[in-house]
């Protein structure tokens, strides 16, 4: 007959195994859930390696290092007035060395961060919106007798005391030589590719984690209004529209809830002014900048999207401020090195409870298939052969005790 024992057997093993297995998969959600939120938040500074040589090379492109190079971990030795928005890019060491050619000269500084998102931020506050842009590195830009340019993780000064058709071939030779970033050290930030094209203004493009570097760099906001404590990322550019000037910006929060609070508190803080009398706090803790008071009232737009949050000043009208604000959309699946994409706790929890039932009625399949195959398989296997009028088997599993002897 049937044996639905062999089935329950499978089922209860069944379940054991998807209980073994259920913290494996609570501590991978975890993993990805920590992950997750590194990739969106600020990107956090990955230690650097420790230096086995110095940043420049002795020789390169026919230049020669006259003299002992400078070096000091000190920030203040690359820029004693900028140290602290050296310290939010994440400052690392410092190095400068000249060189000669001939009858010419050429200054290097050098300055490394710890991941190519401090030297492509450090880049952008260094630069100025009079420089012309060139090719060398992962971006450049140069004014005459300087030239700055980033790779890697590294930001490079050059000062020449001659300017040559092959100054920009020598420079891309020496960025070749500089320290290559290990892994995703060499990603840059995402943020900037969220700037519209249409307008823009390449040269003013800057980029701050950090409220010093925002602030000496022309933010718009006030640093407390931005909220840096919850790892923000700003970046902001000026467009030069057909019906006004003005400034975008946009700012990158961990997550969506944090991004829909600073929106209400950027809303409240520009209906509270253009009220024309803000509360004593409010005004005490956000000032009304320079920037804001100079923009038209209604360029002064602010949109959410994501965890971005996008905002608009300066002359714009009020349409074009809204349909410049309508372009920054969040795309959950642009990469640049990596891919990223927010996932809510919700959504986590809901995956892994899809897993695990998933698991459970695969081995509920194998039981009842086993089940059957055990049970009624044999059933009918017997009757098959009964009908053959072969009976032996079924005879040979009786045991007869002759009693009477």
């Amino acid at each position: 007959m049937f044996r639905p024992s062999c089935a329950v057997r499978l089922l209860v093993i069944a379940f054991c195994t998807v209980l073994m297995l259920f913290p494996a998969f609570a501590q991978k959600a975890r993993h990805n859930n920590e992950t997750i939120h590194k990739q969106v938040a600020a990107p956090s500074f990955v230690s650097a390696p420790v230096a086995t040589k110095g940043l420049l090379p002795e020789t390169f492109a026919g230049w020669q290092m006259a003299g002992v190079p400078q070096h000091s971990t000190n920030s203040r030795a690359a820029d004693d007035g900028d140290a602290a928005s050296l310290q939010e890019y994440g400052f690392t060491r410092y190095e400068a060395a000249n060189y000669t050619r001939g009858g010419d000269s050429l200054a290097l500084k050098a300055i490394q961060f710890a991941d190519a998102t401090g030297a492509y931020g450090a880049f952008t506050f260094y630069r100025r919106s009079n420089m012309a842009p060139e090719s060398i590195g992962r971006g450049a830009a140069f004014d005459g007798a300087r030239v700055l340019f980033w790779n890697g993780t590294v930001l490079v000064d050059a000062k020449f005391n001659r300017l040559t058709p092959m100054s920009a071939s020598e420079l891309r030779d020496l960025a070749t030589e500089l320290p290559q970033p290990v892994g995703n050290q060499g990603v840059p930030p995402r943020l900037p590719q969220y700037l519209p094209p249409n307008h823009l203004e390449a040269m003013t493009v800057q980029y701050a984690i950090g409220p010093q570097a925002y602030g000496l760099s022309g933010g718009v906001l006030p640093a407390s209004l931005v909220d840096f404590n919850r790892s923000a990322e700003v970046v902001t550019a000026q467009y030069n529209a057909l019906n006004g000037i003005g400034t975008l910006t946009i700012i990158n929060y961990p997550t969506p809830e944090i991004a829909t609070d600073r929106e209400h508190a950027i809303q409240t803080y520009f209906d509270s002014h253009g009220a024309g009398g803000a509360s004593t706090q409010t005004e005490a803790q956000n000032s009304w900048t320079p920037a804001l008071a100079d923009s038209n009232p209604a360029a002064l737009r602010v949109r959410r999207s994501g965890p971005l949050v996008a905002v608009t000043s300066g002359s714009f009208s009020a349409d074009a401020a809204e349909q410049l604000l309508q372009q920054v959309h969040y795309e959950v699946n642009l990469t640049m090195g990596s891919s990223t994409k927010y996932v809510s706790d919700t959504a986590k929890v809901a995956q892994i409870i899809l897993s695990v039932a998933f698991l459970v009625g695969i081995f509920a399949l194998i039981a009842i298939v086993a089940g059957f195959s055990l049970g009624g398989g044999r059933i009918l296997w017997r009757k098959m052969r009964n009908k053959s009028g072969d009976a032996t088997e079924e005879s040979a599993e009786f045991i007869r005790l002759n009693l009477k002897d």
